[in-house]
């Protein structure tokens, strides 16, 4: 039975569609914002006459690429709360049971705290690292969509990789090392040991947390003692939660749930043997609408 041809552009995009939805999720932060952006690109693709595309691929990144930087600076105009003022949408998973959209979306290590840093930078900024620096895009490719020179969408990504650089050290590579401070994380906040979590800190650790509008939003604690100030709430956590290891973000994390209801999600950022971030997401609104499944059997 021969396929026409609507039905075999959409299986040829379906083929792209776990690659699309990671540069979205990279540029926005936002998985649903995502899922818009990756359905606009669709309808983009569907209106186009696709025997003039050359390279599907390239040109499905080129035109999510522009969608996610519209999308950005509709942000802007609209005077919505930036993203910098809340956490982005984790993605959870089990250790050791990444699906392959997931394995696309969590690719380069790209935790909570390096999408905290992306929220902080321009639209044209986060666009040209992103697409260079996480996908491999060439800057001849990326200047049409910012409708800059090469060289000026190079010093864009520039300018976004010292920041980054800056503030998010990248992780330790070694899964099990990065674990295993968590798992010491968790025993010092049980048993109220000051010394033995302070231990586990980074000296400029910075603690985030966002609890929603009923709280104020994201709020940030930074340096070892201060962190470590928190103890009491780390252990009331510890005590009455639920505690169940997980994957946030590709990175070693906990989710907490209590009375089989989501609690909150914690991501940890471990450089050097060190805790250099903790990101803590308990925004009940946000929490019921994120995918904690497999972190709760």
């Amino acid at each position: 039975m021969m396929v026409n041809p609507p039905e075999f552009l959409a299986m040829r995009f379906e083929e792209h569609r776990p690659h699309l939805r990671a540069v979205a999720y990279r540029m926005l932060g936002s998985l649903a914002e995502a899922d818009d952006a990756i359905q606009e690109t669709w309808l983009r693709l569907a209106g186009s006459d696709d025997r003039r595309i050359d390279n599907l691929g390239g040109w499905l990144t080129t035109v999510v690429g522009r969608v996610c930087l519209d999308m950005l600076r509709a942000r802007k105009r609209r005077g919505e709360e930036p993203l910098e003022h809340r956490l982005p949408d984790p993605v959870i998973s089990r250790e050791g049971e990444t699906d392959p959209e997931q394995q696309a979306m969590l690719a380069d290590s790209v935790g909570l705290a390096l999408l905290v840093v992306l929220e902080s930078l321009s639209p044209a900024e986060r666009l040209a690292f992103v697409l260079h620096d996480l996908f491999g895009l060439s800057f001849e490719e990326i200047a049409p969509i910012v409708d800059r020179t090469p060289a000026t969408a190079k010093k864009l990504a520039s300018r976004a990789r010292l920041r980054v650089r800056g503030a998010a050290p990248p992780p330790d590579p070694d899964m099990s090392g990065r674990r295993r401070v968590v798992d010491a994380f968790l025993t010092a906040a049980r048993g109220g040991d000051f010394d033995a979590l302070l231990a586990l800190l980074d000296p400029d650790v910075v603690l985030r947390v966002d609890g929603g509008a009923l709280t104020g939003g994201l709020r940030a604690i930074r340096g070892a003692a201060a962190v470590a100030g928190q103890l009491d709430t780390f252990q009331r956590m510890a005590t009455a939660a639920t505690t169940h290891p997980a994957l946030v973000n590709g990175s070693a994390g906990l989710v907490n749930t209590l009375d089989g209801q989501p609690l909150s999600v914690m991501s940890f950022t471990v450089t050097g043997g060190r805790i250099t971030a903790i990101d803590i997401l308990s925004d009940p609104r946000r929490l019921a609408r994120l995918d904690l499944g497999p972190a709760q059997d």
